[in-house]
Parts: C-alpha cells; structure tokens; sequence
C-alpha cells in the first residue's frame, strides 16, 4: 500500500489564492475549503486508499516561545483564517483522518506520520504531499518522498540531494545558514544557497564545520567572510536550526489501517449542501461504492 500526507495548511492557502470566492447558506467565505475537498476527492478518484491531512489549527506553536521573530498568524486574511475550522470538520465528514496541530505544527505531524508509516512493513512508498523545503528532511531514500501535486513531481533523497545540494539529513542545517524567510528567521550574514550546499555538502552539519575557514576543504567564495560570520552568530545558527528541524515524536495513530479511507461519514451530504456543492457528496459515494 502507499500513504498520502496531506499538508492541509499549504492546501488551503494555495486554493485561497488560487479560486474564485465561494460562500455558503450563512455568507461565509468557503472557496478554499470546497477546493481542497475536490482535490483530496480527486486523489481518491486517482487510486490513493490511505490519506491523512495535517493542519495548523493554531499557527503558533512551541517555536514562537524560541524566537521572538517566527512566524505567527499576523496578517492573515479573517477569510482564510476563518476556514481552517471548516476544512477540519469537512475531512471528518468525508471520512479522511485529520490532525489539527496544536502544540507543534502542521509540518512536524507530517515528519511524525511518515515515521510511522514508514515502519510498517506493508507500506511500499509514503507521499509527503507539500513542495514545502522543510519536510526534505523527512524523505527516506526512495521510501518516504516529497510529492508536489501541483508540479507533479517526487522527490527522493537523491531529488532532494539535487535540488538544494545536501542531502535530507543536512536540510536542518543547511536552513539555519540560508534562512527561511517563510518561517521568519534569517539565516546567518552572507551565507546563500551554493556556499551553504557547498560547505555542507562535505561537512554535514554545522557542527562538523571547521572554526577556522582556512581548515575547509572545500572553495567558497568569499570564505573568510563566511568563516567569520558563522563563528560571530554560532548560536544563532544552533537556534535557527532547533527551528528548523522537525519533531517526529508526535503520537498520531498506531496503525496505518487507521488511515484507510472506507467512504464519507452519513452527515457528509448535510455538509456539502451547506457548501453549496452537492455533487462532492455524490463523487465520494460514488467512490465508496463503485459501479
């Protein structure tokens, strides 16, 4: 069998910016909500058995409380932040198991259920389904791979050795040194995408990196400069990489069977109506129940 991880957050942003406004019997802005629906329907329709969808139910999480400067829910539009309630209740109506992240993020539930998923022996290939840089790290060889619906394109750890010059163990480290302006922490002073991949790509973690740049093995532009940059923000680097790396102890489910989808629940057809969208609920009965 094979797992789809859903990162919900980047689903419903993507179908926010993505699809025209839509509202349902109250007025409310539901445009979003009805795209990601399709869109996990559509995966169903496309052969995917075993889903699960990981929100950000709050977007803080433990990492605010380490740096004043992590990204917070500031900003967001009332419309898109009123709809993550909705998608969660319409994912359980049509029977998809969803982890509304609390404590931690949309992001570590994902690292969390591609561990365990993974440890199963009946589990052939884990999707993680988000271009998100981040859940790099969660890639396992050709097991557990990045799955980019939009793109359609997987990466193994080979793809993610290609594409950012390290390889999955090293994304943590190599975040700390360039930033990630999506999560709100710089990175350290003129250190960019090549000479990061470039230094770690022969040293792994930061660690491993000589103090003196005059040690390295490898040719760096501008190296002094780098060398003492990362000597002067060392502690920086160490705390952008805690924000960086994700947490894989979440206790999420015990058993992949847990994410077989078996049809949408009996209020399904109520919610869709609400919507606006009748045709969802007669999609997913449709798939339960093939002709």
């Amino acid at each position: 069998m094979n797992i789809h991880l859903i990162d919900g957050t980047y689903e419903l942003f993507r179908h926010y910016f993505a699809l025209p406004s839509a509202e349902d019997d109250l007025g409310n802005e539901v445009g979003a909500v009805r795209g990601v629906l399709r869109s996990v329907l559509g995966m169903l329709r496309d052969g995917a058995t075993h889903i699960g969808v990981a929100t950000d139910h709050t977007v803080e999480s433990f990492r605010n409380d380490l740096y004043d400067g992590y990204k917070t829910g500031e900003g967001m539009e009332p419309e898109l932040w009123e709809q993550f309630g909705p998608l969660e209740d319409g994912l359980r109506a049509m029977g998809v198991v969803v982890w509304p992240m609390i404590e931690v993020e949309a992001d570590d539930g994902l690292a969390s259920a591609a561990r365990i998923a993974a440890a199963d022996s009946r589990v052939h290939r884990v999707f993680i389904c988000t271009p998100d840089k981040d859940l790099g790290q969660s890639v396992v060889g050709d097991r557990v791979v990045q799955l980019d619906r939009r793109k359609r394109t997987v990466r193994d750890a080979n793809g993610i050795k290609e594409a950012f010059g390290v390889f999955p163990e090293s994304i943590p480290d190599y975040l700390a040194l360039v930033g990630d302006a999506a999560d709100g922490f710089p990175g350290l002073p003129g250190w960019g995408a090549k000479s990061s991949s470039t230094v770690l790509a022969r040293y792994e973690t930061l660690e491993a990196i000589p103090k003196q740049e005059q040690e390295w093995d490898v040719k760096v532009r501008g190296a002094a400069r780098l060398g003492q940059a990362l000597r002067d923000n060392w502690e920086d680097a160490l705390l952008f990489r805690t924000l960086a790396r994700l947490r894989s102890d979440v206790d999420l489910f015990a058993n992949v069977d847990e994410l077989r989808w078996r049809g949408p629940r009996p209020g399904f057809a109520d919610f869709c109506a609400k919507l606006g969208a009748a045709d969802m609920a007669e999609r997913a009965q449709r798939l339960a129940r093939p002709d």
